[in-house]
């Protein structure tokens, strides 16, 4: 079977989606109103709450909640075999993803920009904020360990990435003052995008590496401490200096990127390798429940709630521009997805290795996860596009290292606000500080970091991060979906098209995270364990809060009724 299918069943798909039904959640769920004055006209302070051009803020989205995460995600799925991480990718992202993102950033548009935790105070109750914050900062915690591990791994395997991943922070910079200054942003997007990879063309020929072990942490743990030291500071400069541009130019070469190994796929129309249902080694764990939480952001992720509400709600000029950055951005995350299958499955990939793809995919935590896609990306780009495999696999491993940075700064700027509002509810004036609250957000990423480990080198505890992450990642999200739920319940309107996605999603995650409490048992990862635990208990006593505000909905809306009947058989 070719390639192609692959491509076009998920873009098929993702047309569907953004043409028929995020419309129908725009108009007849969400009724989005272009007269309402949004959070960052209402407060603008140049800082945090600036109107953003819908492109930009689309591009600043995308690239925050895109990270690495659709990349590893699916390039470890397809073991499974490749059709159910194609249907889970194509289907998530237009029922669940879409949805969710969309909701978060539309509900927090209108209680002013309110964080999800905020939110759910307003929605469901002063509890359920304290507990669902607790979730929030987790996860945020188990985000930045994991992507600063990914970044320290791709730079020591791939030097030639860390020139050009340095210098898109220069570059960035550039452009937010220009745009700040109102430059022609088309002008600015090509000369950007064009400085980028000639750095990725410099990067290729010039591969670097730390000069010695700065930290005594071998290479890839220097490197986490250097990543945590600019993530800590980016995140206190304005949005528009830095997060802001980076992502929006990041984003524009994402575009560039998926246009490049797209067409490079309609080229060479190479063969599926890799089995439809793979027969899976001994060991190995179920794809149900497993599957809906290894592939996580590319169809749907809590984490996407987090920036929706947390930094994009707070941008937004226009509410209707809700629908094109919310929704847009969840199914440009899924093309992200998508072409990761379809590089990690390909003939051209199995073919560069002796005994195939089973030999690349020998076990469900033996095979590749974002160097496979940098693998056999790379070889689809030399071949479709008769670029030098070396330039290929710089371009594909600084755009790993980029979307997986710049999903750090917002992740870390949004563990801050978390910490700072921990600081207001409990009147501990020192989290309010900015630099206190933001060395207490690095300290906790640090210690997950080198908390766990593999046993082979400082920092080497990804693959192992990785799994609670995605239970708690949708566990968080079926979470977004219950306050989403609530308030449309609240305000009369229909809530199907969020509740049905959120409790499959619910049952999935729950399932995934009961499995992995007893495989982190066995292994002895006790923080782990303690992470699991806690965001599951958290996530029952948030479902018994929701019901019973959706039960006294009910009981109130009878009573209503009731009187009502009773009035008019008065009368």
């Amino acid at each position: 079977m070719s390639s192609l299918f692959i491509v076009l069943f998920g873009l098929v798909g993702f047309t569907f989606g953004w043409f028929v039904y995020s419309k129908f959640i725009a108009e007849k769920i969400y009724r989005l109103d272009s007269n309402y004055v949004t959070p960052a006209h209402k407060f603008e302070d140049g800082i945090d709450y600036v109107p953003t051009n819908k492109f930009v803020l689309w591009g600043s989205h995308f690239t925050a909640v895109a990270g690495a995460a659709p990349i590893v995600g699916p390039a470890i799925a397809v073991y499974w075999g490749w059709l159910p991480a194609l249907l889970w990718v194509t289907f998530g992202s237009i029922f669940f993803a879409g949805v969710h993102d969309f909701g978060a950033l539309w509900a927090s548009n209108r209680h002013d920009a309110k964080s999800i935790g905020a939110l759910s105070e307003s929605i469901v109750g002063q509890r359920v904020r304290a507990v669902l914050m607790i979730i929030i900062f987790l996860l945020l915690v188990l985000v930045n360990a994991m992507f600063a591990t990914i970044i320290a791994d791709e730079m020591v395997v791939y030097p030639e990435s860390v020139f050009p991943a340095w210098a898109a922070i220069p570059v960035a910079i550039a452009v937010g003052v220009l745009i700040r200054k109102k430059i022609n942003l088309l002008a600015i997007s090509v000369i950007g995008v064009a400085i980028l990879y000639y750095t990725i063309y410099i990067g290729s020929t010039m591969p670097l590496a730390l000069p010695g072990d700065v930290f005594g942490l071998g290479e890839r743990g220097d490197w986490i401490i250097l990543l945590y030291v600019y993530a800590g500071i980016a995140s206190m400069l304005p949005v528009w200096l830095l997060l802001q541009p980076r992502d929006y130019i990041n984003g524009a070469q994402l575009v560039v990127g998926l246009f490049v190994l797209y067409t490079a796929v309609i080229i060479t129309t190479p063969d599926v390798a890799a089995p439809m249902f793979n027969d899976v080694a001994e060991g190995t764990p179920p794809i149900f429940p497993i599957l809906f939480v290894t592939i996580a952001c590319g169809a749907l992720s809590g984490f996407h709630g987090i920036v929706s509400s947390g930094t994009s709600a707070k941008q937004l000029n226009n509410e209707k521009d809700a629908r094109f950055v919310g929704y847009l951005g969840a199914l440009g995350e899924g093309s992200l997805a998508l072409i990761t299958i379809t590089a990690v499955t390909g003939s051209l990939y199995a073919s560069s290795v002796a005994g195939g793809w089973d030999a690349i995919y020998p076990t469900f935590t033996g095979g590749p996860s974002a160097g496979g896609f940098i693998a056999g990306g790379a070889l689809l780009i030399s071949e479709g596009w008769g670029i030098s495999l070396a330039f290929a696999q710089t371009m594909l491993a600084v755009m790993v290292v980029l979307f997986a940075g710049t999903t750090m700064d917002a992740g870390l700027r949004l563990t801050r606000y978390i910490i700072q509002e921990w600081g207001n509810i409990y009147q501990i004036s020192p989290l309010k500080n900015n630099y206190i609250s933001t060395t207490v957000a690095v300290g906790a990423c640090l210690m997950l970091a080198f908390g766990v480990s593999n046993g082979n080198y400082p920092g080497d505890g990804g693959t192992l991060i990785w799994p609670v992450f995605g239970a708690t990642n949708q566990i968080l999200a079926s979470m977004t979906l219950i306050v989403l739920s609530v308030y449309l319940l609240k305000l009369g309107r229909p809530a199907k098209n969020l509740i049905i996605p959120m409790c499959l999603i619910l049952f999935m995650a729950s399932w995934a995270g009961i499995w992995y409490v007893m495989d982190y048992v066995s292994k002895g990862q006790w923080i782990l364990v303690l992470i699991q635990v806690a965001v599951m208990v958290s996530a029952l006593f948030i479902i018994l809060e929701a019901w019973s505000t959706v039960s006294k909905l009910v009981r109130e809306d009878n009573e209503g009724n009731r009187e009502g009947s009773a009035s008019s058989s008065n009368d």
